[in-house]
């Protein structure tokens, strides 16, 4: 007995410094990831992305999902689309991996999340379907970005059906049925671009006004009545024009038109706050711990613990949990339009990816946080368990317990803050236009816009403002 307890603190400290490059681990993650999104804040794709190839370690890691994510939205603001695309067909592959590694979870539930494969917030999988789509459109393949429309809503589906509490909020994607409209319209497909855009507006009513604080733009409302008109749906156009209280703009063949995409700003980063939960003992064979702070109590499942293990969580009076949050990074602009010819054309919000972040993640928790208590509470019985044999091994385990209890703070950093759009209908040839952004606090910024306009021809631009404040 005394021999193979002799081997315990040799044991200890071989666990103590696995759980310590593992840390060591994430710390070089985020230096070089800090590389990296320095280089996309100030617009330097190319260097951005000779910083991604110096690390192709990081496809091969924990972090391969977030690697091939920044490595496709970088390669998409180089006009790599092709390549872009691939890089994106990549992390589609890998979003779901980390279910399947059964032993990163086990050594999560021991020390902290980041020792797992990341898995995207559910939001940001659905953006990588908005990247190939836009990927799709520049190089000129509509029905591959159809396809990429038509995923963005599958997949929402999808997700929220595999939850049985606390679905995503999120669950319908209005801008991903706009794009479609835009799409078909673009192709002269005016049937499925009316189905489209009502499906859109059927959206921004229900969900985004009250969720995001998104009305439906007017441009959709335009583009809706068009299309209705130019398939000669009367009386649809007769019900548009009174629940808008708006004519349907004229049609003018001659002209080709640019739809313009604005991106603005970056999206939030996440970091980490914590919550004190206190043990409010056995209610119905299941241990109850509650917080003040939420006004809210979760049970902990023993599950297959041993009945020492068991009588350790329930000796436990407070849990401090750590959890992700996100740090929203408000944007420079808040306000831009293209000017042409002394005419000015609003660009409208039409997705207010940060808003959808933060409301994700919310979902997320309240679905997550009773694994996040199970995995405090199993570590600090282990604590308290090496306590009772060994009071030298019992200290050891509380200073790492300490030192893993942390939250899984990564995160897709280089989305966008928000989309708006404009559609601009002009004549055939090449015209100038001016983005005018408006600074938050004052001041305006104006960029050149050359476009060249064929009749009858729908030309897609995309511009990411990238600057925050």
């Amino acid at each position: 007995m005394r021999h193979k307890n002799a081997h315990k603190p040799l044991l200890l400290r071989f666990g103590i410094v696995g759980i310590l490059i593992l840390l060591a681990g994430c710390a070089t993650f985020y230096q070089r990831t800090a590389a990296v999104q320095n280089h996309i804040a100030l617009g330097q794709f190319e260097e951005a992305d000779k910083e991604l190839l110096k690390n192709r370690k990081w496809a091969e890691n924990n972090h391969r999902v977030l690697y091939f994510m920044n490595r496709g939205m970088v390669l998409f603001m180089l006009g790599e689309h092709e390549q872009s695309n691939h890089y994106f067909n990549m992390a589609d592959f890998y979003v779901e991996d980390y279910r399947k590694n059964l032993g990163s979870e086990a050594l999560a539930l021991i020390s902290n999340p980041m020792t797992r494969p990341y898995p995207p917030e559910d939001f940001e999988s659905i953006m990588i379907h908005y990247y190939k789509a836009l990927n799709f459109i520049a190089l000129k393949d509509y029905e591959g970005a159809l396809v990429e429309c038509r995923r963005v809503n599958i997949r929402l589906q999808q997700i929220n059906d595999g939850y049985k509490e606390h679905k995503n909020k999120y669950a319908r994607d209005a801008f991903a049925h706009n794009l479609m409209g835009m799409i078909y319209q673009a192709t002269g497909d005016y049937n499925n671009a009316f189905i489209a855009y009502r499906n859109a507006l059927e959206i921004y009513e229900n969900d985004y006004t009250t969720l995001f604080n998104v009305q439906p733009p007017r441009q959709l409302k335009e583009d809706l009545l068009r299309s209705a008109a130019r398939m000669g749906f009367r009386s649809e156009v007769r019900f548009f024009e009174e629940k808008f209280g708006m004519q349907t703009p004229e049609i003018d063949s001659d002209n080709g038109e640019l739809v313009y995409i604005w991106m603005n700003g970056l999206g939030p980063i996440k970091s980490e706050w914590t919550l004190n939960l206190t043990n409010l003992g056995m209610r119905n064979g299941v241990m109850m711990f509650g917080s003040d702070e939420l006004g809210m109590s979760f049970p902990l499942m023993f599950g297959g613990n041993s009945q020492q293990q068991q009588a350790s969580l329930r000796n436990l009076s407070i849990l401090r949990v750590a959890f992700p949050k996100f740090v929203e990074r408000p944007p420079l602009y808040y306000q831009a339009a293209l000017n042409h010819n002394n005419r000015t054309y609003p660009l409208e919000i039409a997705q207010d990816i940060n808003k959808i972040a933060f409301q994700s993640l919310s979902d997320r928790m309240m679905r997550e946080i009773g694994n996040s208590i199970l995995r405090l509470a199993t570590k600090q019985a282990m604590e308290q368990l090496a306590r009772s044999e060994n009071k030298s091994l019992g200290t050891i385990t509380s200073i790492v317990n300490a030192m893993t209890e942390k939250a899984d703070t990564r995160n897709w950093q280089s989305l966008p803050y928000s989309l708006s759009y404009a559609r601009l209908h002009l004549p055939e040839g090449e015209h100038n236009l001016t983005l005018e952004q408006r600074r938050a606090g004052g001041g305006v910024s104006n960029e050149p816009v050359s476009v060249n306009i064929r009749a009858g021809e729908t030309t897609f631009r995309v511009f990411h403002q990238l600057s925050t404040r």
